[in-house]
């Protein structure tokens, strides 16, 4: 291949850049991301860097020195895809023609309808976002986080430690219940209320108001919470909209095989965009994980080289990790279809525990709270049983 596009310049992105250069591409190599700034770590914006302890140079994924010889196009965004041609049409006007195309475009936070323009009002997914909501909460006040996944429940943690009052409002009867399991996400859970924070779940979210700057959340019971901040955390969708129409599959993302291949020839697809096949569970899955996001490229980029003539391995379980309120969550494999789930170590009440979840007898997912060591055994032992 003369000429490699990876669209899209976060972590998978950059990885894929990485895995190219490795994998012995010494052609052009293109990267294209709409964001101006080069590819930084996502992890801690929600965490150190919201909290002020981490500044922006931390945050660089490339290494001092580094150079992949690479035509950087930031700040420009992709909005079409000849897919045959394998042409990328950007905003700006340009085109990238290339033999080969790695889609990187990662996932957009979705956003609550009729907030828009609403002063006060916060999604975390970018640096920018970062940037606006550490500014907003170091004047303190009422933070209302509206869904109480990882994200959200990383920025209660992050605003509880900077004193401000925090409520997680969190639409399902247990928080975390879909990665974790309705048991272990409700003792993961309940860090909010061992620290302060108050949660209400089992209830929606009807609007918000006030009139140039948020004031209250309006729940669908018909309570009020005053607020001074909002965080809406529910989520994200797979920025995959400027492909319609380019001959690339989409469902939940780009359909993609257990290496990464998509329906065209010499289009592959990484990271949070991607819907992946999963041999194991005979279906397909999007992994939006960090881990993900850094190991699966090399794959991508092997089957992308090879024209596809290279058998495709079996992804890692998926891994992913969270820091809230001074504990480390560790989380490998799927709760989904685990029939069981059992305390090995530790106890829940103190928030100390490993848990190992299993189907038939099997492991096929372990949750640890503050337990590295035996984490990563498990997590061992759960990678080599794998099907």
């Amino acid at each position: 291949m003369r000429t490699v596009a990876v669209v899209g310049a976060s972590l998978a992105g950059l990885s894929a850049a990485r895995s190219l250069r490795k994998q012995g591409h010494d052609g052009r190599l293109v990267v294209i991301g709409d964001e101006l700034h080069r590819p930084y770590d996502r992890p801690p914006l929600s965490k150190e860097f919201l909290a002020g302890t981490l500044g922006e140079p931390e945050l660089a994924l490339e290494t001092d020195g580094e150079d992949l010889e690479a035509e950087w196009l930031l700040g420009t965004r992709a909005v079409a895809l000849d897919g045959p041609d394998r042409t990328v049409r950007l905003a700006d006007g340009r085109e990238v023609r290339a033999d080969g195309v790695v889609i990187a475009t990662g996932a957009a936070a979705r956003t609550l309808p009729g907030s828009a323009g609403l002063a006060g009002v916060h999604t975390l997914r970018t640096l920018d976002d970062a940037r606006a909501l550490r500014d907003e909460l170091a004047l303190g006040g009422r933070l209302v986080v509206i869904g109480g996944g990882f994200i959200g429940a990383e920025v209660a943690s992050t605003a509880r430690a900077l004193g401000l009052r925090v409520t997680v409002v969190e639409a399902a009867q247990a928080p975390l219940a879909g990665p974790l399991g309705a048991t272990m996400g409700a003792v993961v859970s309940a860090l909010h209320t061992d620290h302060g924070v108050g949660l209400l779940c089992g209830v929606g979210v009807k609007g918000l108001s006030g009139e140039k700057r948020v004031d209250a959340v309006l729940l669908e019971d018909g309570r009020t919470l005053p607020a001074d901040i909002v965080v809406v955390g529910v989520g994200a969708r797979p920025n995959v909209e400027w492909l319609e129409g380019s001959g690339v599959d989409l469902d939940n993302g780009v359909k993609c095989g257990a290496d990464g291949r998509t329906s065209l020839a010499g289009v592959v697809a990484v990271g949070d965009c991607a819907n992946w096949y999963d041999p194991r569970a005979g279906l397909h899955r999007r992994v939006e994980h960090w881990t993900g996001a850094r190991e699966r490229p090399d794959a991508a980029i092997a089957a992308l080289l090879a024209g596809g003539a290279v058998e495709p391995g079996v992804p890692r379980p998926p891994y992913f990790w969270s820091d809230q309120y001074g504990v480390k969550i560790q989380f490998a494999g799927h709760a989904a279809g685990a029939d069981s789930v059992t305390v090995e170590d530790g106890t829940a009440d103190e928030r100390n525990v490993l848990a190992v979840y299993r189907r038939s007898g099997i492991p096929v997912a372990v949750l640890g709270m503050n337990q590295p060591r035996l984490f990563t055994r498990w997590r061992k032992q759960i990678t080599a049983l794998a099907p």
